[in-house]
């Protein structure tokens, strides 16, 4: 066979036990699974009767321009129909982005410690990948900045990011997007924006009609909690959705998902219930490691990382076993941390109960910065 050399460099997505793999596994009733930042809460009521009511035709291919999301997106953001693009969750997106802009003799600058699938859909296009390393868990911008060259095409922001939670303030990325080149893309993750509280987090849908240069990418599977449907979308000028549209797979939003990610945006009740829910779980968390000396990264995601003076997989191994998955920080580059997700409040008291288990048998020495 001849493969591409990209293809046989990389291993597939590796996702996060299964309830019911980790269930078999350890003899285990019970399972909380707080490692893929889903929202802890579900998805609205009003979509959970919409799918009940449900009478579409199976036989039918969705529509391939997802008009009637379309239209209900570009209300809810304020931006134009034609400045939108849909796929089957972020990830499309990505590669969508990836396979327009990225190949041979192009680069793409990231940070460390990010979404892996920026790295992954550059690595398949053969791209170079400059990596720029966080400060203390934030984009270097001034780094990314001086990563730049003729032959970037592509930069990659997440902010909040993942897995740090760490955000962009709005003067920082104001600042940073007006020293990028113009016919460089800034391709801004948004997917955790919807929980973000912070005063100076941006509110960035307007900013495409003034940068031509940039893509804000949203996601339905976060706080919206759609996440099995896998809708996402991207903002732009138009002529970059116009440019990226060609490499978009056609019907690739399938029926369900346009029709409930309508209904999903009708209730923002729910939505502000689960911002609200969210940083009172943050706060568990927050005390927590406060009293137990553990240092930590103040979030604007739905997540927090925790930085252990251990093995990260070892720290992930000690919850399995008790029921309650996390995610080990060590495939982001981090090989003493580990990230959680918030869920409710008895889910956030498991968790915290397990995690002051493991420091209790491992004794660990005190880390008090954060």
């Amino acid at each position: 066979m001849k493969w591409n050399e990209a293809v046989l460099s990389l291993k597939s997505y590796q996702p996060g036990k299964s309830t019911d793999e980790v269930k078999k596994m350890y003899g285990l009733e019970k399972i909380v699974k707080l490692a893929s930042n889903e929202n802890p809460f579900g998805c609205s009521e009003k979509v959970k009767d919409s799918i009940k009511n449900a009478s579409h035709s199976f036989a039918i291919y969705p529509d391939g321009y997802a008009t009637s999301l379309r239209e209900a997106v570009a209300i809810h953001t304020g931006v134009k129909e034609t400045q939108l693009i849909f796929g089957n969750g972020s990830d499309e997106n990505i590669q969508i982005i990836s396979r327009s802009l990225l190949g041979a003799g192009k680069n793409t600058v990231m940070a460390t410690g990010t979404f892996s699938q920026y790295r992954h859909n550059a690595t398949l296009e053969g791209a170079e990948i400059r990596e720029v390393p966080h400060i203390d868990g934030a984009h270097d911008l001034e780094g990314m900045l001086n990563a730049i060259d003729e032959n970037t095409s592509v930069i990659w922001i997440c902010t909040p990011n993942n897995p740090t939670g760490k955000y962009i303030p709005e003067p920082e990325l104001i600042a940073f997007l007006e020293k990028v080149p113009e016919d460089v893309l800034v391709v801004l993750d948004e997917a955790y924006s919807e929980y973000a509280v912070a005063e100076d987090y941006p509110r960035t849908n307007q900013w495409i009609n003034k940068y031509k240069n940039l893509i804000i990418l949203r996601t339905f599977s976060k706080i919206y909690g759609l996440a099995s449907f896998r809708v996402g979308y991207g903002l732009a000028d138009e002529d970059i959705i116009q440019k990226l549209d060609p490499s978009r797979e056609p019907f690739n939003v399938n029926t369900f998902g346009q029709k409930i990610a309508v209904v999903a945006l009708e209730d923002q009740a729910f939505i502000e219930k689960c911002r609200t829910e969210n940083q009172k779980g943050l706060q568990q968390y927050y005390e927590f490691c406060e009293s137990e000396n553990l240092s930590y990264y103040p979030s604007q995601g739905n997540f927090i990382f925790i930085h252990f003076n251990h093995d990260a997989d070892a720290v992930f191994q000690f919850l399995l076993e008790r029921g309650y998955i996390a995610r080990s920080g060590k495939s982001f580059g981090f090989p003493n941390s580990v990230r959680v997700t918030i869920g409710s409040t008895e889910e956030n008291e498991g968790m915290i109960r397990a995690i002051k288990s493991f420091l209790t048998e491992v004794s660990l020495p005190s880390n008090s910065i954060h």
